[in-house]
């Protein structure tokens, strides 16, 4: 079955036993935390609040919710001890009550949160997640108020929601995995959640290839592509040792206007992957009648894709270089597809492999 979402844009949606309904936040932390209040802002985010007790800043762009911890002897500062500037974990709502979810999801296998959660972002059921993140069971959101209310202090003058650049929620989310652990993963987010694999890519580059599996939560909003990869040296296996295990590779954030937040972004110098001048060279005869700028796409090397049928469903995306770590960000605009760039897929893969060639990896 399908439902519309706020964007107007169809989804497939199934059976939600555990009522999935959207991420909420992505809790960071670094050995320097000034890499992260430098780079958030000049993509757009803005601090709204503050934790009461504990160095702790919310920052807002529409529904992006980023949380930067600097708690010192915290399960936060552990994780950054283990693999460097981090995603050290991130939120699921739910439309039922927290408890119930995390006892549901403890039933079917999840492992509880142990280490240091008194020291966590927020005082809600955890479960551990990819790479030990703490994987939060968000329940108090919409309609039934900001889960951040009770422990944060709305910072003074400051628009609780600002627009920033553009972007509106955060739309999936990848995992990068040791080679062999694609089954464990994807069977941990089915058994207690009841994900399922919506996409599959085998892909090839000129000295590497990857495989991922594109894992979708009921609600048809959460999604958690997982990669893996035989190579040594592809860019799967570079994350996993710089990072020191698995975890977040990237986050995918929505945009209504995938130009005007790249633009905004490049003036305050984000850097972008970049993509050759050939790529736009054939833009037209890939999807003929696409109707966008094309000339606008190449100054800003944004890519662009179709679905396969009609090649009229329109996806636009855009890829940071690593900026936190070995993690980066994906601006992405969906205009009738709920894909994520098959056919740009392998152009992404060679603008890392090409950029490890640069630096002498490959």
């Amino acid at each position: 079955m399908s439902a519309q979402t706020n964007i107007g844009m169809e989804v497939t949606t199934f059976e939600n036993p555990q009522g999935v309904d959207g991420f909420e936040f992505v809790e960071f932390a670094a050995p320097d935390p000034a890499l992260l209040h430098n780079l958030f802002p000049r993509m757009g985010f803005i601090p709204v609040a503050k934790h009461k007790t504990k160095k702790i800043t919310l920052y807002r762009q529409g529904t992006c919710n980023f949380l930067v911890n600097e708690e010192p002897d915290s399960f936060a500062a552990d994780f950054v001890a283990n693999h460097g500037p981090s995603a050290c974990g991130f939120a699921i709502r739910f439309n039922r009550p927290a408890t119930d979810v995390l006892e549901t999801a403890l039933g079917n296998g999840a492992d509880k949160l142990t280490h240091k959660t008194e020291t966590l972002a927020l005082d809600v059921p955890v479960i551990e997640g990819i790479g030990g993140a703490a994987l939060y069971l968000i329940d108090k959101y919409g309609e039934k108020g900001e889960v951040y209310e009770d422990e944060y202090d709305w910072l003074p003058g400051v628009d609780r929601n600002p627009k920033g650049f553009g972007l509106t929620f955060i739309d999936h989310l990848t995992h990068n995995l040791h080679f062999g652990n694609m089954q464990k993963w994807s069977e941990y987010y089915e058994r207690l959640f009841n994900f399922r694999e919506i996409r599959y890519f085998d892909i090839k580059g000129a000295k590497t290839g990857l495989v991922s599996k594109a894992m979708t939560a009921p609600d048809g909003m959460v999604r958690i592509p997982l990669n893996e990869s035989s190579d040594e040296k592809s860019q799967i296996n570079e994350y996993l040792n710089e990072y020191k295990g698995e975890g977040i590779q990237h986050i995918a954030m929505f945009t209504d206007n995938v130009y005007e937040t790249v633009e905004a972004m490049r003036e305050q110098n984000v850097a972008f992957l970049d993509t050759p001048d050939t790529y736009f060279e054939v833009i037209d005869l890939r999807m003929p009648g696409h109707g966008e700028d094309v000339a606008r796409l190449q100054k800003n090397k944004i890519l662009i894709d179709a679905d396969d049928e009609t090649k009229k469903k329109l996806l636009l995306q855009i890829f940071t270089q690593n900026n936190i770590g070995p993690i980066f960000f994906e601006i992405i605009q969906r205009k009738g597809n709920e894909g994520f760039g098959n056919g740009n897929f392998t152009a992404l893969f060679e603008s890392i492999e090409r950029d490890q060639m640069r630096r002498g990896v490959l």
